[in-house]
């Protein structure tokens, strides 16, 4: 991340500036939404200890790996207990938020990311999760029943469930296993008919377009390089957009979002205080939205942190091309030293 081009943005409106954060970040979910390449008829399980790399058994010992004192490379570390993790999606589905037509059929949720606040430190980090993320994913037969665990693209949890609050709770279920288990506190995702009415209720976003992206059914020319305030459809063809027949777009997708979070970020620092403004903007993505989470509360609980472009974070790893599809495969060194900076504080112990 370029230091030079930090945002900092001070959370210091209670319910405004929640509104204002999680708005930001459903945008930038919202907009992620949409591929519809995979097979959605996969699952897998697994959690992974302290030792990188290492599997090991039931999901419900999440807890476990967050106890006592852990060690890497001699040095001591322990969960800090000030974290929460709150997981933002994008997904695949057209029109208003409704239940899926079986629990085969909920949709993909091709953007993930997670929102991590400190209350030590008072601040907020946000973690991208590549969609392709290769992952255990828990797959179920279209009547709900649990078949089978395997190694899938993680975007593909989301599709086994009703398309509302079961598919979201499977995939905070498994972004948690991915991550060392460490707890989510609550989710949010939104279909991706929202990013038009979002993106233009906050006034636009201006961006330094980063691809050569043409839509002519949208109207829609942008070119690279060029700086420009996007309008609605220019945000949807911007955020969602890839080109399937180049090698790893989803990962260049996956660029243009983070730019767009920042710079949605930044635009709407200036409107924490404009209570009208931020009631208009959470009202135009209602009725796309599910969340299992008090708004009001988790404005209150982040009053006065802080974000800039320093806590944004993506998963370490690189994409390949597996038997079928691309997977994106994290590199689970790095993975794991940076869920020790994120989530994790050093200890001093007594020798």
């Amino acid at each position: 991340m370029n230091h030079k081009n930090r945002i900092v943005i001070n959370i210091a409106a209670g319910l405004l500036v929640l509104a204002v954060l999680v708005t930001a970040v459903i945008i930038f979910i919202r907009v992620m939404a949409a591929d519809a390449e995979t097979d959605t008829k996969t699952e897998a399980k697994t959690q992974i200890d302290a030792d990188p790399g290492h599997r090991s058994g039931n999901s419900k010992t999440a807890e476990k790996w967050q106890e006592g004192i852990i060690r890497y490379q001699d040095k001591s570390y322990r969960y800090n207990s000030g974290i929460k993790s709150y997981l933002f999606m994008g997904i695949d589905r057209e029109g208003a938020s409704t239940e899926a037509e079986d629990e085969n059929s909920g949709g993909q949720s091709d953007a993930m990311f997670l929102l991590v606040t400190d209350s030590r430190k008072k601040t907020i980090s946000i973690v991208a999760v590549n969609r392709n993320t290769m992952a255990e994913v828990e797959i179920y037969d279209v009547d709900g029943d649990y078949a089978d665990t395997r190694e899938l693209q993680i975007c593909l949890q989301h599709a086994y469930g009703d398309g509302r609050n079961l598919s979201c709770s499977r995939s905070a279920e498994a972004v948690s296993r991915l991550f060392y288990d460490i707890p989510i506190s609550g989710y949010l995702s939104l279909n991706m008919d929202g990013i038009a009415p979002l993106n233009d209720a906050v006034g636009g976003v201006t961006v330094e377009v980063m691809d050569d992206l043409e839509n002519a059914g949208l109207g829609v020319s942008l070119k690279k390089g060029e700086t420009v305030t996007l309008n609605g459809n220019e945000a949807y063809v911007y955020l969602r957009s890839r080109d399937l027949d180049t090698f790893d777009s989803s990962g260049r997708r996956l660029e243009r979002q983070q730019q767009y979070l920042l710079r949605l970020l930044s635009a709407m620092s200036g409107t924490a205080k404009d209570e009208k403004k931020i009631s208009g903007i959470l009202d135009s993505v209602e009725e796309y939205l599910v969340t299992n989470m008090d708004m009001v509360r988790l404005a209150e609980d982040l009053s006065e942190y802080e974000f800039d472009s320093s806590r944004m974070y993506s998963v370490p790893g690189e994409t390949v091309m597996g038997s079928r599809l691309e997977e994106y495969h994290t590199d689970k060194e790095a993975f794991y030293e940076m869920v020790l900076e994120i989530f994790y504080e050093p200890v001093e112990e007594n020798r």
